[in-house]
């Protein structure tokens, strides 16, 4: 499952996005956000949904089944519970969520984040991680980003209130694919050629999960 955070409408729904839902361990936060965009005003919601159907393309090219949270990028949420539950169905292998940062215009580059705890049990954990260092590597290697240089270790970044790996009983990585606020990385991800590569090289990672299992 890929999961191509926010959505196009959620700016003119506050009332719907704000309210809160479940968000695993105990914890509730809003339904979803409006995300962040570049400063020139290429919105994060867009470049998320542009990535996830160039990976799609990908995957099923090689035959790898795949299904999205969210049927277009002009409606409103789902609430990140409820993508979670998607992600949770039978059959689901895995769920790769795809985002940008909005840091300060001086940080650069991307991380990925998995769960610091493990709501799975310790062997979905186990998978999770193999899939956010396939992610990394990749992303690394084809992307044209660098690591973050400021948030996380060498672009890895463990975290607790993410309501999409809190709630996830499947093996589950979260991307932040650099931040919009910087003027390098915004260049890469308001390309078209750029988007095809960071797609290229999350489908990359996905296969190569996926033929390890």
């Amino acid at each position: 499952m890929l999961n191509p955070g926010h959505n196009g409408g959620n700016a003119a729904n506050p009332g719907a996005i704000g309210r809160q839902v479940p968000a695993g361990f105990g914890q509730y936060k809003a339904c979803d956000t409006t995300g962040t965009q570049t400063n020139a005003g290429y919105p994060e919601h867009a470049f998320n949904w542009d990535v996830a159907l160039r990976v799609r393309s990908a995957l099923q090219a090689h035959d790898v089944q795949v299904i999205l949270t969210r049927p277009s990028d002009t409606g409103v949420g789902p609430c990140v519970d409820q993508r979670a539950a998607i992600g949770n169905r039978a059959g689901v292998a895995a769920v790769v969520s795809i985002h940008a940062d909005g840091a300060p215009a001086s940080g650069h580059g991307f991380h990925v984040c998995e769960d610091s705890r493990q709501p799975g049990g310790a062997a979905v954990a186990a998978q999770s991680h193999r899939l956010t260092v396939a992610m990394h590597d990749a992303l690394l290697g084809g992307s044209g980003m660098s690591v973050s240089s400021y948030l996380g270790s060498n672009g890895y970044y463990p975290r607790d209130d993410l309501a999409g790996l809190n709630l996830a009983t499947v093996p589950a990585t979260f991307l932040e694919i650099g931040n919009m606020r910087n003027s390098g990385d915004a260049g890469i991800q308001s390309s078209a050629a750029g988007r095809q590569r960071i797609a290229e090289a999350v489908a990359r990672a996905i296969l190569a999960w996926l033929a390890a299992r």
